[in-house]
């Protein structure tokens, strides 16, 4: 799940078992099929699939990965027709859900999520009722190394475009709009970077402290549950969760 300020699990994830890192390349997967469908196969006229190609390549997913999901989304290997559709909810203690799902089955997939919300203790709701908490923001995460100097790549960002930088003790954060995040990306990319995370995700505008252990376990196995299901791309929440190994 996406988590904004524990950027040590995104790496965690990269070096989990086989099983665990094809999960995540079949959801990558899909993503390029979306940009594929919306933009055509080739990368270099179309921004969403270059910026789908470095989530990618953050998340070591394989060249031959990469190319053989662009001919597969482009009919060469076989197609599958996805889309993508956005659900919101409320999950225990109220705390606001969106859930992104690419799907070849729209009925499937809401019947699953919405048995997942019910489960969970949580509701599934109608379009609009949550989305008003979130900001669609660019997020570029930059681990935090010795070669790399604070105060120049925060020009370097900010120069290209950025929003906002903020340097964590492990990790750089760079925040842009949606319409200016493949250009700071790409062109922190020709300066030399790399990512542990690079994406446009649903940032909150406010979160909820949740120090209760027993309602934060409820909300961690909701995320759990929606992370385990094939069609779920991303889930973003508001709840500040307390720190542990397993938080993602």
């Amino acid at each position: 799940m996406s988590g904004h300020s524990k950027w040590a699990n995104i790496k965690n994830k990269k070096e989990k078992t086989d099983s665990q890192r094809g999960k995540i390349f079949t959801k990558i997967g899909r993503e390029i099929a979306i940009a594929v469908k919306e933009g055509g196969p080739d990368p270099i006229n179309n921004s969403k699939l270059r910026d789908v190609i470095a989530k990618a390549k953050a998340s070591n997913m394989p060249n031959d990965n990469i190319t053989r999901s662009i001919k597969k989304a482009s009919g060469e290997l076989g197609s599958v027709n996805y889309e993508e559709i956005t659900y919101e909810g409320y999950g225990p203690g109220g705390t606001a859900l969106i859930v992104e799902v690419v799907t070849d089955n729209r009925n499937r997939t809401a019947a699953d999520i919405r048995h997942i919300f019910d489960k969970s203790g949580g509701q599934m709701g109608a379009s609009g009722c949550v989305a008003w908490m979130f900001d669609r923001k660019g997020v570029i995460a930059i681990e935090r190394t010795a070669n790399i100097d604070e105060d120049e790549l925060m020009m370097q960002a900010l120069d290209l475009g950025a929003e906002d930088f903020n340097p964590q003790e492990d990790v750089f954060e760079i925040y842009t709009t949606s319409n200016d995040f493949s250009v700071v990306r790409e062109g922190l990319e020709k300066l030399g970077y790399s990512f542990l995370n690079a994406a446009i995700e649903m940032i909150p505008q406010n979160t909820v402290d949740v120090s209760d252990e027993e309602l934060a376990g409820k909300i961690e196995r909701m995320l759990e549950r929606f992370d385990d299901n094939d069609d779920v791309q991303d889930v973003y929440h508001n709840a500040n969760l307390p720190e542990s190994d397993e938080d993602d």
